[in-house]
């Protein structure tokens, strides 16, 4: 009965709307993963691959870029990307070193990073589904349940984030993207 209850409850995605944000979609495939050379990122001003640390791209551009790198699989090339950006503890860059380490295996280090993206803004919904993801991972559903609760508390109903999560919980398998 109990099951059964939880499975109600996470179909059920509450009055909450979802967050209006890039962070929500799929990253689209530019010329960093389709052109560059590994440890570079298109920088659209000069219309070439560039170093991240060299080029003239703003924490923005560079974070999109490292999350289009994630996405792809280029775990050594997100981490330099993030590297590069202005402040090692935007709340971005802590995400998708989490990201990369749950990626890689190492869900206690990835969970540290979500912990800290969670920390510094606690309306990261990503930082929260990636997090949740980890926990479905490792069997913990009660926590990975409160991580979908909080999703959808803090307006992130029908989002990827919540979306992602939920389905994780309900099936075991957890997703990228």
């Amino acid at each position: 009965m109990r099951s059964l209850l939880i499975a109600i409850a996470l179909l059920l995605p509450g009055a909450a709307f979802a967050v209006g944000s890039d962070d929500d979609n799929k990253p689209t495939q530019t010329q960093t993963t389709t052109t560059c050379a590994e440890g570079t990122v298109w920088d659209a001003n000069t219309q070439k691959c560039v170093a991240p640390q060299e080029g003239s791209l703003t924490d923005d551009e560079l974070y999109k870029a490292a999350r289009e790198l994630a996405y792809a699989g280029r775990f050594d090339d997100t981490l330099k990307v993030l590297a590069a950006m202005s402040d090692p503890l935007d709340d971005r860059v802590l995400t998708y070193k989490g990201f990369v380490h749950r990626s890689l295996g190492d869900l206690a280090l990835g969970e540290s990073y979500y912990r800290q993206a969670i920390a510094r803004n606690p309306d990261n919904l990503l930082a929260r589904s990636y997090m949740g993801q980890g926990y479905v991972a490792e069997g913990r559903l009660q926590e990975a349940y409160a991580q979908l609760v909080e999703i959808r508390t803090r307006g992130g109903a029908g989002g990827w984030p919540e979306t992602a999560l939920r389905d994780a919980i309900l099936t075991g398998t957890t997703t990228s993207y």
